[in-house]
């Protein structure tokens, strides 16, 4: 029996809150761990996983809406074997696809759905069109929040959005640069409270990643923190969250589900492009 599919999508409401290194570690520690993984640079607008890995993408996910290649062709390969799908930095295309790229999306992603096991997403800062999809679309959603006010108000914002226009309802919430277990606690409980008192989510504590000077070299070397200072605080606490993706809930459906996810995607779209004209 094939095994399904899982998509994880890592987000965070504002930027700079680490979810690509989040993403990236995430991705290379299940990697490690056996899982054929496969990380999607969703950011359409500023790409930048392949510049933290140090790779060098000469096509992205726009040439093979062109046609001109496949998904197999553009994929690089990053640390413990990971697969990487590039994004395009500086275009809105992607954003705006017409019928015939959508349906050209799905098969792509259907040629490669027998290579994987997990795919992760590392989506774009903020709450545009594009974030929303591919949140809406993923099985499981990963925020990653820091000790910040203006970071907590972001992820609430999003949150309270899924929740009231598409009834996403689950959400893993990661802490990220905090001084010790204790403060990523109390960083969940603060969102976890004012979820609960406004909207109707189930909140999941995903852990917390201290604040390491390891990750900050890390990132300088462009080498993720699990392989380059495996023993240190950040890359034992990024190991833990993959430990424990390991053992979330499947999608019941194995064959196909990866296009399951691409069309959830794009019929995401088709909602918010609905809303958007009866808005007018």
């Amino acid at each position: 029996m094939t095994r399904p599919i899982q998509v994880i999508a890592v987000s965070g409401g504002k930027g700079g809150v680490g979810k690509s290194n989040v993403a990236i570690n995430l991705s290379v520690a299940m990697a490690e761990e056996g899982a054929r993984v496969v990380l999607l640079d969703a950011d359409f607008g500023l790409a930048n996983v392949d510049v933290l890995l140090g790779l060098k993408a000469s096509n992205t996910i726009e040439q093979v809406l062109d046609g001109s290649c496949s998904l197999q062709d553009i994929m690089l390969t990053g640390p413990a074997g990971i697969k990487i799908i590039p994004a395009s930095s500086g275009t809105r295309r992607l954003s705006m696809l017409s019928s015939l790229e959508h349906a050209g999306l799905i098969r792509a992603f259907s040629d490669i759905a027998m290579q994987l096991d997990v795919l992760v997403i590392d989506t774009a800062a903020g709450i545009s069109d594009s974030v929303v999809n591919f949140l809406t679309a993923a099985q499981e959603v990963v925020m990653v929040v820091c000790n910040e006010p203006s970071s907590i108000t972001d992820a609430y914002a999003l949150i309270k959005l899924l929740n009231r226009d598409f009834g996403r309802s689950r959400f893993r919430i990661m802490a990220n640069m905090v001084a010790d277990e204790q403060e990523g606690r109390q960083l969940f409980e603060s969102l976890n409270q004012v979820c609960g008192q406004f909207l109707d989510v189930g909140l999941i504590y995903a852990g917390a990643v201290p604040f390491d000077v390891k990750l900050r070299e890390s990132v300088r070397q462009q080498t993720p923190v699990v392989v380059a200072a495996p023993s240190s605080p950040s890359a034992r606490a990024l190991r833990e969250l993959a430990k424990q993706a390991q053992k979330w809930p499947l999608p019941a459906k194995a064959q196909g589900h990866l296009v399951f996810f691409v069309e959830h995607l794009l019929s995401a779209k088709a909602s918010v492009d609905r809303e958007a004209v009866q808005g007018q």
